[in-house]
């Protein structure tokens, strides 16, 4: 038996304590003095500090932007990393999503499966170790961050004042083993006037690592023009659904979310509604930004018309989604999210963007990017993560490449994501309504965790 089934007593316990935490609705908000990412990122950080206090270990909060608990002795940190906000709830549950909620074997909430599930695992891991008095080689700690869902700077921060770990990993992924992370990019293009002569308004998406599944327009139109969209929308892909205004109609885009890293998951009601648009109005009547979208992105998912549709065998295809769109009285703008290949260059891509915005009289701004992971598979720590895994499970983990961003780029080529969920098991839906875990499974997890854990502290 391996020393990972220790961890399974304690499941009652941490079913307990996520159902505390999955009530703070921890989503970003405006920064306040002495919390960046707003108060709930910041109360659920220390919630779980204070947890982990009240288990007997030394923990330490910085500035709310991240935080640990630590057990063991030595002149080296070995960290795992996970983090306590989320993406906002959005509409469609089926539960309350602050609510855990327990239906068979899964239980729902916002934050089960990405990613307070796999911190409070991780917990209850150094209590493990803690309770059975395992000698350590080297310190370990559980390292809580605040920002991760908006890519903010939560582990640069962090790190600017904490020991860099000399290995690491991050259970916000899936498993094996994943050591190649694609490069990402967070781009707004923009107009600093309203265009469009027909579109008064067009809104979509919270937040830009996410396809959007509702978009509005409002849109100035006649009765005759109205009956044009209407009949557009029997022939093109996509649910519309049309209410007349004072002055024109608001139409309604119903599309399917999902995590920017798999855009195909998921149905951008943005980029189809404005393909809609498009089908009646000419470009000149539709300004700018929405005909840059129509002719350079479409509703592509690879930047093709962009001529960015790279690729490379280490880690697949770059992806493309429109998040955002905000188009008002007296602007217009999208948010764009790319995971470009581990092989390719941020800065050739964002170039070709912004040539092709330029064209239409568009601004590009990189807001942000993230460079690509890769640590080779022939490294020790990738070796004690694989037999961490065969311990628990009887088979080997095996490496893959993400479009996800996670943690593990910002430790400098010594981390990876690894857990929590298996390539066998249902859409959790992450990013998505209804995200659950299934207990089961997640205490399989839960094993390979505290193994992986164990044999970083003593190994």
């Amino acid at each position: 038996m391996s020393f990972g089934s220790k961890i399974l007593k304690y499941q009652e316990e941490i079913i307990h304590d996520l159902a505390e935490l999955v009530t703070i609705p921890s989503v970003r908000s405006e920064a306040k003095e002495g919390m960046p990412f707003g108060e709930e990122p910041a109360r659920a950080l220390n919630r779980i500090l204070e947890m982990a206090a009240n288990m007997g270990f030394a923990t330490k909060n910085v500035d709310n932007y991240a935080g640990h608990a630590e057990y063991g002795e030595g002149s080296e940190v070995a960290a795992v990393v996970a983090h306590m906000d989320i993406v906002p709830a959005g509409e469609g549950w089926d539960t309350d999503p602050f609510t855990l909620t327990k239906k068979g074997n899964l239980y729902y909430g916002r934050g089960t499966a990405d990613d307070k599930g796999a911190a409070v695992v991780a917990l209850y891991c150094l209590k493990a170790l803690k309770d059975e008095n395992i000698q350590p080689k080297r310190r370990l700690r559980a390292i809580f961050g605040a920002g991760e869902e908006t890519a903010s700077n939560d582990l640069e921060m962090y790190l600017q004042s904490e020991q860099m770990p000399v290995m690491a990993f991050t259970p916000d992924s899936e498993y094996g083993i994943c050591n190649r992370e694609k490069g990402i990019l967070r781009l707004t293009v923009s107009s600093k006037e309203h265009t469009s002569a027909v579109v008064r308004q067009f809104s979509a998406g919270t937040v830009v690592n996410a396809v959007p599944a509702k978009a509005k327009a409002v849109v100035m139109c006649t009765e005759e023009v109205l009956a044009k969209l209407q009949s557009a929308a029997d022939r093109v892909e996509g649910e519309f659904h049309f209410e007349k205004t004072e002055d024109g109609t608001e139409i309604t885009s119903i599309g399917t979310a999902s995590h920017a890293m798999q855009p195909q998951e998921g149905f951008n009601a943005a980029t189809h509604l404005m393909k809609l648009l498009g089908e009646v109005f000419s470009e000149e009547e539709l300004g700018g930004l929405i005909s840059f979208v129509n002719r350079s992105i479409g509703t592509e998912l690879h930047g093709e018309s962009l001529g960015v549709n790279v690729s490379d065998k280490e880690s697949g295809p770059l992806t493309l989604n429109v998040g955002l769109v905000g188009i008002y009285d007296d602007t217009e703008s999208i948010g764009i999210d790319i995971r470009y290949p581990v092989t390719a260059k941020g800065k050739d891509v964002f170039s070709s963007i912004a040539a092709s915005a330029l064209q239409y009289g568009l601004e590009t701004t990189l807001n942000q990017e993230n460079k690509p992971l890769f640590l080779p598979e022939s490294s020790p720590f990738i070796t004690l993560l694989q037999d961490s895994f065969a311990a628990v499970t009887g088979k080997p983990a095996e490496v893959y490449a993400t479009g996800g961003g996670t943690y593990a780029r910002a430790f400098e080529g010594r981390a990876v994501a690894f857990g929590p969920f298996f390539p066998d098991e249902p859409d959790r839906r992450l990013h998505n309504t209804n995200e659950n875990i299934d207990i089961d499974r997640f205490m399989v997890h839960a094993q390979v965790c505290l193994e992986a854990m164990y044999r970083m502290l003593t190994q």
